[in-house]
C-alpha cells in the first residue's frame, strides 16, 4: 500500500491528464503572450515616436505607413517573396541532403575529419558577398547561384551540429552494440543518429534561418526578382515603407520557417529531449 508521503510528493501524477492539458495550454498561452505583448508595445512606440519626432517618411516610415504600402503593393510583394522563398528552400534543402552523409564520413575516422575538416573551415572562411559574382560568372545569370549561395551559407553549421552529435553518443552505449554484434551501419542507424537527433534539429534550426540570410545576399548581388532584389529597387527610389515591408516579411519567413523544423521535430521525434518542456506549478 503506497504512504500518504510518497502520493503527495507526485501531484502531477495524481492529476487528471484534462487538468494536466489545461496547465499546459496557460503555459504556452503565457509563452506566447510576453513576446507579443514586446512586439506590440515596440510598434506602438515606433508610431508614436514617428509622428512626434516629425521623422521623415524617406528615414523611418511609421508601422501605418509600412502597412499601407504593403496594401497598396500586396501582388507585387507577394510575388517576389515566392521567389525568394523557393531559393530558401531549395538551399536549405541541399544543405539537408549534403550534410547528412558528410557528417557521417567524417565521423568515420578520425583520418577522414582531420582531412575534410580544414576544407570545411576554408569554404566558411570566404565571404559569400565576395563569391556570389564570381559564382554568376561560373554558372551563369539564372537561379543557380542563389541556390548555391544559400547552399553555402546554411550548411557548415548542419555538418557541424550532425557530426557533433554523432560523436556524443556514450562510448557505453557503442559498446553494448558491438556485443550484441551489431554492423556498423546497424550502429549508425538504431544508436548514433537517434542519438544525435536533438543536435540535428539543433542544426536544422539554424541552417533554415541562415537559408534566409543567404538568400538575401545572393539575390543583392544577382537577381531580377526576390525580397533582397525588391530591398535594393525600393530604397533607390527611396520607398522606404516597401523596403522596411519586405525587411519585415524577410523576418516572419525566418521565424515561420523556424518553428516548422520546431514542430517536424515534435510530431516525428516526440521522444527528444528538446521536446520536454517544463509545466509551471
Amino acid at each position: 500500500m503506497p504512504s500518504t508521503s510518497a502520493t503527495s510528493s507526485s501531484p502531477a501524477a495524481a492529476q487528471p491528464p484534462e487538468a494536466v492539458r489545461r496547465r499546459r495550454s496557460r503555459a504556452l498561452l503565457q509563452e506566447a503572450a510576453v513576446p507579443t505583448l514586446v512586439i506590440v508595445s515596440l510598434v506602438a512606440v515606433w508610431q508614436l515616436a514617428v509622428v512626434a519626432f516629425e521623422i521623415p517618411v524617406y528615414l523611418l516610415p511609421s508601422p501605418a505607413r509600412i502597412m499601407a504600402d504593403s496594401f497598396k503593393h500586396a501582388g507585387t510583394l507577394g510575388m517576389h517573396t515566392l521567389a525568394t522563398l523557393k531559393t530558401v528552400l531549395l538551399g536549405f534543402i541541399a544543405s539537408v541532403v549534403i550534410s547528412l552523409p558528410l557528417a557521417v564520413f567524417i565521423t568515420s575516422s578520425k583520418t577522414v575529419a582531420n582531412t575534410v575538416y580544414p576544407i570545411l573551415v576554408l569554404t566558411q572562411s570566404i565571404p559569400k558577398v565576395a563569391l556570389a559574382p564570381i559564382l554568376v560568372i561560373l554558372l551563369g545569370t539564372n537561379e543557380l547561384p542563389r541556390i548555391v549561395v544559400t547552399f553555402l551559407v546554411a550548411f557548415f553549421p548542419l555538418v557541424i551540429a550532425i557530426a557533433t552529435g554523432l560523436v556524443s553518443v556514450p562510448a557505453d552505449l557503442i559498446e553494448l552494440g558491438r556485443s550484441y554484434r551489431g554492423s556498423r551501419f546497424q550502429l549508425l542507424t538504431r544508436i548514433r543518429l537517434p542519438y544525435a537527433v536533438p543536435m540535428i534539429f539543433s542544426g536544422l534550426k539554424v541552417a533554415v534561418t541562415l537559408s534566409v540570410v543567404g538568400a538575401v545576399v545572393a539575390e543583392f548581388v544577382n537577381a531580377d526578382a526576390g525580397l533582397g532584389y525588391f530591398i535594393i529597387s525600393s530604397t533607390a527610389f527611396f520607398e522606404t515603407g516597401l523596403a522596411y515591408a519586405a525587411l519585415i516579411i524577410l523576418s516572419l519567413m525566418g521565424i515561420i520557417l523556424f518553428q516548422l523544423v520546431v514542430v517536424a521535430e515534435r510530431v516525428f521525434f516526440p521522444w527528444s529531449p528538446s521536446n520536454a518542456a517544463p509545466v509551471a506549478g
